[in-house]
């Protein structure tokens, strides 16, 4: 076999085991191990949580994000709502005092994670939750969310977000289904390697401050295990957010979110094997370094299977396979039927991946954020 040849299959069987393999590998673990357990959150007993809830430019929905949290079946005595102006150029600050905010922060413009940092700082309670501000809670999710924190080994929980009004052309519904199933699963073998932004918490004791662009959703999770902790999954804490409407939305967004991301794989401690058990370092490498990999992946196994044409009828097939799934992408806005918006899904948020560290690497990234198009 030639060296072109193992570059092929290298490249080709990687693609197969992140997206494929590493799931029937974490369901064949999630049977030889039991995963944590904690008992239901009995009311009377429930701990004092501080919820916080970064924000810029939200007034159209900050008074309804405020609201939902007080509607919670929760101890109103032991729930504080913190919400945090990220330099706010509107009304957002007035319209959560008018909706019953306990807290609210005017700060000057410094990014999400300076945002929620302050938000930390003028807590009152040992836990502290967060959520965006276009996000809605189900009645029981801070109740669900917590209830893991009865183990003393769990330093971070994340909840479960749905996302809705998918009426457009985006499949993201599709892709995060599979995404929470994966999470699932890592909670029960070992920690999960990722979270949202939507719905999760943590301890004090455990909160880190980090770069004002890396966010918490990727950089928490792996420095919580590299600290000790446990960091989980919370099925039962439901989550609901409106969708990026279109597939070239959805692209935007993820771009944003990898010129985040990236520094943090680069330089923000996920490399380092240091504190990472075996099991650990695995779910890392397969769920989050290959993931971030493929589309440099794809483009050395299209790059190897057009060389090597002529050598195998094997090549033939996957050159004609990525094309017609490139294809199909392209058509996809002419011929938007499932299938095609299925490819063309995949292709853009693939390359959403590279094109984020193409910015981040071209001329950095800035701390703060604007709310992404048609979620709001």
């Amino acid at each position: 076999m030639t060296v072109l040849a193992i570059v092929f299959w290298v490249c080709a069987g990687l693609l197969l085991y992140t997206h494929l393999g590493y799931g029937m590998l974490l369901a064949l673990l999630a049977r030889l191990r039991r995963g944590p357990s904690w008992p239901a959150l009995e009311l009377a007993g429930a701990p004092a949580v501080s919820v916080i809830v970064a924000a810029y430019a939200e007034e159209r929905v900050i008074a309804d994000r405020v609201a939902n949290l007080r509607q919670l079946e929760y101890p109103a005595e032991r729930l504080e709502v913190v919400v945090c102006c990220d330099g706010s150029p509107d009304g957002t600050a007035t319209r959560a005092r008018q909706a019953g905010a306990d807290v609210v922060l005017e700060l000057p413009r410094g990014g999400k994670i300076r945002a929620q940092d302050a938000g930390v700082g003028r807590a009152r309670h040992e836990l502290v939750a967060f959520s965006d501000a276009n996000v809605l809670w189900e009645p029981d999710a801070l109740r669900a969310l917590v209830a893991p924190f009865a183990l003393a080994e769990v330093g971070y929980v994340c909840g479960d977000v749905r996302f809705v009004n998918d009426r457009g052309s985006n499949q993201e519904g599709l892709y995060w289904r599979y995404e929470m199933a994966l999470r699932a699963l890592e909670s029960r073998v070992r920690s999960v390697t990722g979270g949202n932004g939507a719905i999760y918490a943590t301890r004090k004791e455990a909160y880190l401050v980090v770069d004002p662009i890396m966010g918490h959703d990727l950089s928490f999770p792996f420095n919580m295990v590299k600290r000790g902790w446990r960091a989980v999954y919370a099925p039962a804490a439901r989550a609901s957010e409106k969708m990026v409407p279109t597939i070239e939305g959805e692209f935007a967004r993820k771009r944003r979110m990898m010129s985040h991301g990236w520094p943090i794989v680069l330089r923000g401690g996920m490399l380092s094997p240091r504190g990472y058990d075996p099991l650990y370092a695995l779910m890392i490498f397969s769920h989050r370094l290959l993931r971030y990999a493929s589309p440099f992946l794809h483009l050395i196994a299209l790059a190897s299977s057009v060389a090597l044409l002529g050598h195998g009828w094997a090549y033939g097939i996957v050159v004609a396979l990525q094309l017609a799934i490139l294809a199909a992408a392209l058509i996809a806005p002419a011929l938007p039927s499932r299938p095609l918006l299925i490819a063309r899904y995949y292709v853009l948020t693939t390359a959403s991946l590279a094109a984020g560290l193409w910015d981040w690497l071209r001329h950095g990234t800035s701390a703060g954020w604007e709310p992404a198009e048609g979620t709001r």
